[in-house]
């Protein structure tokens, strides 16, 4: 086999080439499970995590042995590189997250103002609560992705710190330093 193709499937050694732009609407919020897919896509690099250290180290020592290492340690390297599309994920899921949320509470109080202002009219009261009360699920579904956000990115900041003992941040990322800070203190 050349050395120059990368064994295992592409999608998960690295990013896509093309990367797919998805633009994301108010839409696609009050979609959960295109929601919910959105979230999925995005959290395969999180669920892949030990899988994308060791493809990264391997392939920053064959780029070292041929003379094309971008010189220090290797392995430091491959944390490096990995820590960078981990913090780029992270970074677009929650402005997705936080995004989907403020749509879906406009969304919510929207429907209360309404049920305010229905004066007396039963059907129309009946058919904003029954909206109001799907809303309400919905809203629900949108806010637990922050709580599952916190569970995915301690799961892999730990998985990473496992293989990445000796990783500190650039303190010139502060949003980065933050979450890394965070996960070492338990929160």
């Amino acid at each position: 086999m050349s050395a120059h193709v990368p064994l295992g499937s592409l999608a998960v050694q690295a990013p896509t080439l093309a990367p797919k732009t998805v633009h994301v609407s108010p839409a696609t919020c009050h979609n959960l499970t295109l929601f919910k897919d959105l979230m999925k896509e995005y959290r395969r690099l999180d669920d892949t995590i030990t899988m994308r250290l060791n493809r990264t180290n391997a392939q920053f020592r064959d780029r070292d042995r041929q003379g094309l290492g971008g010189g220090g340690n290797v392995e430091e390297q491959a944390c490096a590189q990995i820590w960078r599309e981990l913090v780029a994920n992270w970074k677009r899921r929650t402005e997705i997250i936080n995004y989907c949320v403020g749509v879906v509470d406009q969304s919510m109080d929207e429907k209360r103002r309404s049920l305010d202002t229905e004066g007396n009219d039963p059907p129309q009261q009946r058919q904003t609560q029954g909206a109001l009360y799907a809303e309400d699920v919905k809203r629900n579904q949108v806010h637990n992705e922050l709580a599952v956000e916190q569970i995915v990115r301690q799961r892999s900041l730990d998985a990473f710190r496992s293989r990445c003992k000796y990783f500190e941040p650039p303190s010139s990322e502060a949003e980065a330093r933050e979450w890394w800070d965070s996960a070492r203190a338990g929160r």
